[in-house]
């Protein structure tokens, strides 16, 4: 049976994929890391992505690896590089970051794609993972995690279709989800726009990787 690791920086980051892979992949055995720490830590150190951090991450991936994990999936956009460096480290098995997948069908799909992230340092981080001719457009969904946090989906939900009705109105071909947690808004924003414009999201488009990968 293919045992798939998913590591997690947020808590609100465990429902959203957990749910797409038991959707697409219920075969698949999941095994859940969250250290919810390190969103926190990122955000207040001011430090960025340093020596600290990616011990951190080598550490977990370390540890993934040895309980027989056969592919590893973050699922915190904020960290390219760390994962970056891990999946060097265990080059002989898939090591996914978050958007890598969602990336990849954005660009195949070309004309002017619209990033929304609730994340902020997520749009300091992400954006020079797409291709430097893409089209791209980037928007907050302010206040969108915070009310997360609090439990007020209501909101959340709100911040994300606004943010992505903003981005179709600038002209936008597609609309890409950023965080695993704004998943859960994916079929307000494709009801809000009418179904006009195709909405990825990285827990859709990780779990079509992962099987391609993995060829299951």
């Amino acid at each position: 049976m293919t045992r798939i690791a998913l590591v997690h920086a947020l808590a609100h980051s465990v429902a959203p994929i957990n749910a797409a892979m038991a959707q697409a992949w219920p075969e698949a055995v999941r095994m859940n890391l969250l250290d919810d720490s390190l969103s926190a830590d990122l955000a207040r150190s001011g430090h960025g992505l340093d020596d600290a951090m990616h011990a951190r991450f080598a550490a977990l991936t370390d540890y993934a690896v040895e309980t027989g994990a056969q592919a590893i999936l973050f699922t915190c956009s904020a960290f390219g590089p760390c994962i970056e460096a891990v999946a060097r480290r265990h080059a002989g098995i898939p090591v996914l970051k978050p958007n890598e997948a969602m990336v990849q069908e954005a660009v195949a799909m070309g004309g002017r794609i619209g990033l929304i992230a609730s994340f902020a340092p997520t749009l300091a981080s992400m954006p020079a993972e797409f291709p430097a001719q893409l089209d791209l457009r980037c928007a907050l969904a302010a206040g969108a995690m915070e009310a997360l946090d609090r439990g007020d989906l209501v909101t959340h939900d709100q911040a994300v279709v606004a943010a992505a009705q903003q981005l179709a109105q600038a002209g936008c071909t597609a609309i890409a989800l950023a965080q695993f947690s704004m998943a859960r808004a994916a079929p307000l924003v494709r009801n809000a726009l009418l179904g006009l414009l195709p909405v990825l999201t990285t827990p859709e488009s990780a779990v079509r990787a992962l099987r391609t990968r993995l060829a299951v």
